[in-house]
């Protein structure tokens, strides 16, 4: 896997739309392409910027590749955090009692891990009926309407979740459960606009994308929910 963030390449969030990929893809060639700016080509940038559109312009290889991304980022938050861990080790044992602690996990669990795993299980959950739903007449305009309803609500719930995510620091004993849900959140945000294109172009493989990633987030999840029972 290559070095350079193929999102950062293109200066797209991970949550960019295909037509956003394009735009920026387009955007970058012509500014760096001698043809069209002699003064400022970069060859090298050129390459870069063309394999991370090779990658990204692809439903399948771009999430063959948010996949390996999600992993890498997982490993180095982890790493991360095993620092930080080894940091305040020294400060934790003199200010803090084991009393404490109890009552930051217990804080935390009870504030942010239940509240926003709930949130996820009905987003994970409420998908397969109204795959259903849609597979009746998926050219049915009050079918699709209803599903583009269904998809705000999962918005309104993903945004819930993140932010009761983000009320409280994780403790660090928890924090390999904190990292999965926040790449559950990811992918159910990704699979949520993934799911949003099939009433545009009504492309089945948007909605096999939106399936696989919501699969992927549903795995995230059980794997957090087994580290909080360990």
């Amino acid at each position: 896997m290559s070095d350079y963030n193929h999102y950062d390449t293109l200066k797209v969030s991970t949550y960019a739309s295909q037509a956003e990929i394009k735009q920026a893809y387009r955007r970058l060639v012509k500014i760096f392409h001698p043809d069209s700016n002699k003064e400022i080509a970069d060859n090298e940038q050129i390459i870069r910027v063309n394999a991370a559109y090779e990658v990204l312009s692809d439903s399948k290889s771009r999430l063959d590749y948010d996949e390996k991304l999600r992993h890498n980022q997982q490993r180095f938050h982890q790493a991360r955090q095993k620092r930080t861990e080894s940091a305040q080790q020294h400060y934790k044992a003199t200010r803090k009692t084991r009393k404490d602690v109890d009552e930051n996990i217990e804080e935390w669990l009870r504030l942010v891990y239940k509240p926003v795993s709930r949130l996820l299980i009905t987003i994970i959950n409420s998908l397969a009926e109204q795959i259903e739903e849609l597979a009746a007449d998926p050219f049915d305009d009050d079918l699709l309407d209803e599903f583009q309803d269904y998809l705000d609500s999962c918005r309104e719930d993903l945004r819930d979740a993140q932010i009761k995510f983000r009320s409280l620091p994780n403790p660090p004993s928890l924090a390999g459960t904190a990292a999965h849900i926040y790449y559950c959140m990811s992918q159910l945000g990704d699979g949520i606009e993934e799911l949003a294109y099939f009433p545009l172009s009504y492309d089945d493989r948007y909605l096999h994308t939106g399936q696989e990633l919501f699969r992927i987030a549903k795995r995230l999840l059980r794997e957090a929910q087994e580290s909080v029972n360990k």
